[in-house]
């Protein structure tokens, strides 16, 4: 399935923000998101010890205190050239329960392609730097990786 030219737009956005990072150990992801008028907003990864919020949260949240209405498209980029990256676990959680109906760039044998949320939150998406039976980095066992493939959130508990 080929990107439309907003989702390209989105893409090239956010690999502009991550050429713009520099050498800060801080900040080495950028991303950016489309509300359904057409804005995009931006965000960069808070790395700390702790954890830290990913890029795409960060333009999740600046989209919302913007007043954005529903994401549309969300894409996210590593610095120093890392291109296109994959969300983690914890983003494909988020934006599905968010922004169900978002399309997520995520990169494929060299180009980018759109995945739906469901999609990437099954595990259909992990990017090619990943471990056939890893997800968002973590290595699972074999039953535990199938359950993950086949598992349809319905809510997420707080």
């Amino acid at each position: 399935m080929d990107l439309y030219d907003s989702e390209l737009e989105v893409i090239d956005v956010a690999e502009s923000l991550a050429a713009t990072l520099g050498a800060d150990e801080n900040h080495t992801v950028a991303a950016a998101v489309m509300d359904t008028y057409g804005r995009i907003h931006t965000g960069v990864n808070v790395h700390h010890f702790t954890g830290g919020p990913c890029a795409e949260l960060v333009a999740i949240g600046n989209a919302a205190a913007a007043g954005a209405g529903p994401l549309v498209t969300i894409a996210a980029a590593g610095d120093g050239g890392r291109g296109l990256l994959s969300p983690c676990g914890r983003c494909r959680q988020v934006i599905l329960d968010l922004h169900p109906d978002a399309l997520v760039a995520v990169p494929r044998s060299g180009a980018a392609g759109p995945a739906s949320s469901p999609s990437l939150l099954r595990g259909d998406h992990l990017g090619e730097e990943e471990p056939d039976r890893a997800v968002a980095g973590i290595p699972l066992a074999r039953p535990c990786f199938g359950l993950f493939r086949t598992y349809r959130a319905r809510a997420a508990a707080r």
